[in-house]
């Protein structure tokens, strides 16, 4: 059969049965290659009859994306170090929409009723020339085909009456698979992709053929779409496609996080990003976004858009990848903010995610896209410009600054043991040592991270960085903790930790403030209005999974738990999946803070207190229980709403209609705030603190 599909009706046997001489040319080196025949039990034939009766001419054949990802599942290591998450339909369409399909059906609208227009319209679609640089199985080049045949179908309505009999079809389709080009680094895939392509265009001519009419089909296949196997890194993409005839860049790059990376992925990034300090910090997909830019120099007519991982919008990778993007003349142009990306794979791998459009033309009708639930659909907004963080403010990037923006006090990290954890326990485990060790009762000290912190849970630190040599020796259940701590350190393969082996009662890092201090939770739900924050007494050692702001006022307390500050947070932060990570060097240090007068500053210290007395009527309730949307108690959200409105005053401002006009207004004044500093390096450890009295918070 492969045979006789590869074979020309002119050149086959004569004497072949009738029923094999019915099967047309195929051609396009689809039935090439010889493959051993399979050995086949009764069962496999039936399941092979079962496939056949039923109708495909439906099934979209993006769906072998979908196949191939089950494979794969088989196999989970091998789909982390591919990054491969293929997508559904619907989330496709979310970055084709917005990058081409809902301007082209805009301008066939203008040009339905105008014949001339219609034709130079029809033009433009079989002209336009797309590429995926890391196409798999080709799941975005299908659609985007569909979608256009699709769309070509309508404009064949508008200037041919359906009911009218053309003389051939065939001449007015000009919409092709040969405008479609891919790159995928797994032969497999690639192979899939020009098939899938083609099946797609099956489907649209028979859509064609029931529109008007007449059979149409393209037998034997002369045009095919353009999928190399290959590393994309390590290709020139005008080899594939030239940039001078590309239109659009698309796709959904490798989701490999700096952490996962294998040696050559590490290597990729160290050639691609070989100007760049800190590239290492990067995710993988960026590397796509910094070879788009590097194509797009040659034709700044192109337009981008990939999927990908949130992170490249957030914490310390915004101040690595995007200014050596926005340097070269990069704009984006659309933006669809944090959302839940599913794979169409069993399983379905859930990866928070973004999709960025980006150009070097300025466009006026920029669009963000946010997600109210971030597993729901989005409602757009308009945007003036469309920064790195995608909100709609000034191109800022913000830096690991040492020292705060504003003259206010550092905070720091929490204890570090390095002590296999044989100096924390629970409370059973706590009291069953003293019960042995009656001496250590006075030793031990509650232990709180950012779980114990905001849930409430139990946990305690044998603390004998202050024990005198003469009591501890009286400790022998203590002694045993402290030598299992050398040990455990000198079996480290980190010097320094090993280092740490000669003082074992002390730890890696000691923060232990002598007096009341505020402790922010290193990571936090996104679920939440307002990062739970709140003051701990001294007696309390606290882990560097929080962070501790010693000798804290009301007045700290209120603007660090205000929604300027959360939205502040939620803005520049890094997350783990979509939680918050607290960032000293990015959050906090870069946050502008307000100038308040003294009024102003009384206000904000009384709602601060309110806020704490609110949470004390609640004493069997946990931070958790506190902040949880469902379960805030009004009393509560009505003590934080006076405290908002309290710090949006020291603002100079009345009220803000969204997190999004805040977050602008927070990055503009930081801008402000910049502007009046010396030109010093943000990293500089001895950088000057602003001390005009205009932006000084005081």
């Amino acid at each position: 059969m492969f045979d006789i599909l590869n074979t020309p009706e002119a050149a086959r046997l004569t004497n072949l049965d009738e029923t094999f001489t019915r099967f047309p040319y195929i051609n396009g080196k689809l039935f090439e290659e010889r493959l051993p025949i399979a050995s086949f039990d009764s069962e496999m034939r039936a399941a092979l009859l079962y496939c056949c009766a039923l109708d495909w001419s439906g099934i979209s054949p993006a769906i072998f994306g979908s196949l191939f990802q089950h494979i794969m599942d088989e196999t989970p290591n091998a789909r982390r170090n591919l990054g491969a998450h293929y997508t559904t339909e619907e989330n496709i369409l979310k970055l084709i929409r917005s990058l081409f399909l809902d301007e082209l059906h805009a301008e066939f609208e203008k040009a339905r009723n105008n014949t001339k227009r219609l034709q130079v319209f029809h033009s433009k679609l079989a002209s336009l020339k797309f590429l995926d640089p890391a196409c798999g199985c080709g799941n975005f080049l299908v659609i985007a085909y569909r979608e256009l045949r699709l769309l070509e179908l309508k404009v064949l309505r508008a200037l041919y009456d359906s009911g009218q009999q053309l003389l051939d079809i065939t001449s007015i389709v000009q919409v092709d698979v040969d405008q479609f080009h891919g790159i995928e680094i797994e032969e497999f895939p690639a192979q899939i992709a020009q098939v899938a392509l083609w099946l797609t265009d099956h489907q649209m001519n028979a859509r064609v053929s029931e529109e008007f009419g007449q059979y149409f089909i393209r037998l034997p296949l002369s045009k095919s779409a353009h999928i190399v196997h290959g590393n994309s890194l390590r290709l020139d993409w005008q080899n594939i496609l030239a940039a001078l005839d590309c239109s659009y860049v698309m796709g959904n790059p490798p989701f490999i996080g700096a952490k996962f990376m294998n040696e050559a992925q590490r290597a990729d990034i160290a050639t691609i990003f070989r100007d760049t300090k800190n590239a290492g910090l990067l995710d993988y997909v960026t590397c796509w976004y910094r070879k788009a830019v590097n194509y797009m120099e040659e034709n700044h007519v192109i337009r981008a858009a990939f999927v990908s991982t949130n992170s490249i919008t957030q914490g310390e990778q915004v101040g690595v990848l995007w200014p050596s993007l926005l340097q070269r003349g990069t704009h984006i142009q659309f933006a669809h903010r944090t959302f839940q990306w599913e794979s169409e794979a069993k399983g379905k791998a859930a990866v928070h995610c973004v999709i960025i459009g980006f150009g070097m033309q300025v466009i006026t009708n920029k669009l963000i896209f946010e997600y109210e639930d971030i597993k729901g659909e989005p409602h757009a907004t308009p945007a003036k410009n469309i920064n790195p963080y995608l909100v709609d403010a000034p191109n800022v990037m913000l830096n690991n600054r040492e020292k705060p923006l504003c003259n206010i006090p550092e905070i720091g990290i929490g204890n570090k043991p390095i002590d296999g954890g044989n100096y924390l326990f629970t409370t059973k485990e706590k009291d069953e040592f003293i019960t042995r060790e009656p001496q250590a009762k006075h030793w031990f000290r509650r232990w709180i991270g950012a779980d114990e912190f905001i849930n409430g849970h139990e946990r305690w630190c044998l603390w004998l960085g202050d024990c005198p040599p003469n009591k501890l020796r009286q400790m022998p259940e203590a002694i045993k903790r402290v030598e299992a701590v050398r040990q455990f350190r000198l079996a480290s393969k980190s010097a320094p930790t090993q280092k740490l082996a000669a003082i074992p009662t002390r730890f890696h890092v000691e923060n232990i403030p002598q007096s009341p201090y505020l402790v922010i939770p290193e990571v936090s739900s996104e679920r939440r209005t307002y990062v739970p924050i709140g003051f701990m007494q001294p007696e309390t050692l606290c882990s560097n999974k929080v962070r501790i702001f010693p000798n804290a006022t009301f007045y700290h307390f209120g603007i660090l738990t205000s929604l300027m500050h959360m939205a502040w947070l939620r803005a520049v932060t890094g997350r783990l999946k979509s939680d918050y990570q607290y960032s000293i060097t990015i959050v906090y240090n870069n946050f502008p803070w307000p100038n308040p007068n003294d009024k102003q500053k009384q206000a904000i210290e009384k709602a601060a207190q309110g806020i704490l007395d609110a949470r004390m009527q609640f004493p069997a309730s946990t931070l958790a229980d506190l902040y949880d949307p469902l379960t805030m108690p009004p009393i509560l959200s009505k003590a934080h709403q006076l405290l908002d409105r309290a710090v949006d005053a020291s603002y100079g401002k009345k009220a803000f209609t969204s997190e999004a006009e805040r977050v602008a207004f927070l990055f503009e004044r930081y801008q402000q705030i910049i502007s009046l500093m010396p030109a010093t390096p943000p990293n500089k450890v001895n950088e000057k603190l602003l001390i005009d009295s205009t932006l000084n918070p005081a």
